[in-house]
């Protein structure tokens, strides 16, 4: 019987076989893995049944993975309404869901679905470009294709200029009048558009130096910074100032480092108490004393990277 578990370490697996550096898993928050190949970095959540999400949770994994630049993706086995299809494309939150065999045939051969389970049925993308050429070839106009296909003059042109998306058995219909594919893969490895990123005001101080600040509650650390005005520079993932102990901090510098290292983030402790040394776990410890009195982020960059180093 599979069981969460089993699914994430086939998930881990499968990504290490194909050369993946990825993190260690951390099944309780907002995400359970990340992994990185090269510039493509991966945010994945499992669940045996995906309507187990909630939206909170899946708000979380998105901000993240704009922060990230990543690619967010819900691994399942199934959900209310059955077993998850291969090759079909579900979404929980705006998260493309998929079945563990569609996100190996990703990974391993670079095949990409192209179906999308939503209400009202099975979807999939319509090339318009395709639809255009060979509708041409065939000096067809929009109103013979639409005939032959069975929708209106209307339609036909939304499919054209990718404006609607088409069920499954329009698309088949009109592969078969075409004589091609017409199809499109949706490329779930691609990093998706960015959403607007909700920035707060927990650290006050990261803002004033052009930081956006996201803070989490169900991730392995308390805030991810980005500069605002610019992708060159690489976040900041921080532990922030919550009257934690010594031993809480150093346990806390684990997953600190193992997710600063595949997201390729600068990994920070952000702490009032001055008795604190400069580094813990060879994460730099920046004082809020500090971080006040910076003029600008290339100060405060500096300064972790003297303390990195130390």
């Amino acid at each position: 019987m599979l069981t969460r578990g089993n699914l994430l370490q086939q998930t881990e697996k499968l990504l290490k076989s194909q050369g993946f550096k990825t993190s260690d898993i951390y099944e309780h928050g907002s995400f359970d893995i990340v992994a990185r190949k090269n510039l493509l970095i991966l945010l994945l959540k499992t669940f045996l049944n995906i309507d187990s999400i909630n939206e909170q949770n899946a708000h979380e994994m998105n901000q993240l993975a704009n922060i990230f630049l990543a690619s967010p993706i819900i691994i399942g086995e199934k959900s209310r309404n059955g077993i998850l299809e291969e090759g079909v494309i579900y979404e929980r939150y705006d998260i493309p869901t998929i079945g563990f065999e569609t996100f190996k045939n990703m990974i391993l051969y670079n095949e990409y679905p192209e179906i999308l389970a939503d209400r009202g049925g099975y979807f999939v993308k319509i090339d318009g470009n395709v639809i255009k050429q060979y509708r041409e070839e065939y000096s067809m106009s929009l109103k013979d294709l639409a005939n032959l296909a069975h929708v209106s003059r209307a339609t036909m042109y939304k499919y054209e200029n990718g404006i609607v998306r088409a069920n499954t058995e329009t698309a088949m219909i009109l592969e078969e009048i075409l004589n091609t594919k017409v199809t499109l893969d949706i490329d779930l490895l691609k990093q998706p558009q960015k959403d607007k990123i909700e920035y707060s005001d927990d650290v006050k101080d990261l803002s004033k130096l052009g930081y956006g600040v996201l803070s989490t509650n169900k991730s392995p650390f308390d805030a991810v910074a980005k500069m605002k005005t610019s992708d060159k520079h690489s976040p900041l993932m921080a532990n922030v100032e919550k009257n934690r102990t010594e031993k809480t901090l150093k346990r806390m510098a684990i997953p600190l480092k193992d997710l600063s290292l595949v997201t390729t983030s600068e990994p920070v402790f952000i702490i009032n108490n001055d008795k604190i040394k400069e580094s813990i776990g060879k994460i730099p410890v920046i004082k809020s004393w500090e971080l006040k009195e910076f003029e600008n982020s290339k100060e405060l960059l500096k300064m972790i990277r003297e303390r990195k180093e130390n």
